[in-house]
């Protein structure tokens, strides 16, 4: 039962939402981003030399290109933490599975029937969540949060073809911290930093900490368990986040806000099963 892990690496994950929320409080979201990537990339390098892989790599175009997209999809999915509730937030972001899925085909995998059917239930899913159960201020957190679902799973499609390439994952993790490091690092030059005291510190650590802990349970989801069972259980983390949502800031989703969500989670567990479908043969 190596995919239970995945349930240990939701609930870290939605502490990782819980303290980028709460860091929002006095930090700017490229500032939490700065701090997730930065302390990721001091434990990543330790994790690198630790195992003692070489960071030489000779797939540069496809790191920087990664840790670009992935620099702005994380950043998009803090932002939309701090305009949305949790729950919401994170179900968005997931949405990453049904793009990723769509990627997929137009990368010349086979679209089969199943696949169409899920992403259009998961197009339902994302419609009724951000009209009917968004007001007109929170629109805009909507589209960031769906933006960076779109950003996650190409984000995830490089990652995939990093693998393929043979790439070390932990290497990959280590230039994806770096990339965004650097990004945050030119993006902050041009804006207002606030100091970090103890309290604040805590927290910004929270969300590395937590972040890296998930990372490394999701792994072993993925590594040791079964693929689509840890994809499934990856959905706990909507679960999580609403109950955090709800003990530590009151929010409480409506019927139809639920509804929208069970269409995504659905949509994007049927998109991970035919994700694993062989590719398309090439005429």
């Amino acid at each position: 039962m190596q995919s239970l892990w995945m349930i240990a690496a939701s609930f870290l994950f939605a502490c990782m939402g819980v303290c980028v929320k709460l860091a929002a409080e006095t930090h700017s979201a490229v500032e939490i981003t700065f701090w997730r990537s930065f302390i990721s990339l001091l434990l990543m390098y330790g994790l690198v030399r630790l195992r003692g892989v070489s960071l030489r790599t000779e797939h540069w175009r496809w790191q920087i290109t990664r840790g670009l997209v992935g620099f702005v999809a994380l950043f998009s999915y803090f932002y939309a933490i701090t305009l949305l509730p949790l729950a919401t937030a994170v179900t968005l972001n997931y949405t990453s599975a049904i793009f990723l899925a769509l990627y997929l085909v137009l990368a010349g995998w086979r679209m089969r029937t199943g696949m169409l059917g899920a992403l259009a239930v998961g197009l339902a899913g994302v419609v009724l969540l951000l009209r009917p159960t968004l007001q007109a201020e929170q629109l805009f957190g909507g589209l960031v949060g769906l933006g960076s679902g779109v950003l996650a799973g190409m984000a995830y499609f490089s990652v995939r073809e990093l693998g393929a390439r043979g790439e070390p994952e932990t290497r990959t993790v280590f230039y994806f911290a770096l990339v965004s490091t650097i990004c945050s690092v030119v993006w902050l030059a041009f804006s207002e930093i606030h100091a970090v005291d103890r309290d604040s510190g805590l927290i910004l650590f929270g969300v590395a900490g937590f972040a890296t802990l998930a990372q490394l349970a999701m792994t072993r989801a993925y590594s040791r368990g079964k693929t689509l069972m840890s994809a499934t259980l990856a959905y706990s983390t909507v679960i999580f986040s609403s109950l955090a949502g709800a003990l530590f800031w009151g929010e409480v989703l409506p019927a139809s806000a639920w509804a929208a969500i069970g269409l995504i989670v659905l949509s994007g567990i049927a998109a991970t099963h035919f994700s694993r479908a062989s590719p398309v043969e090439q005429d």
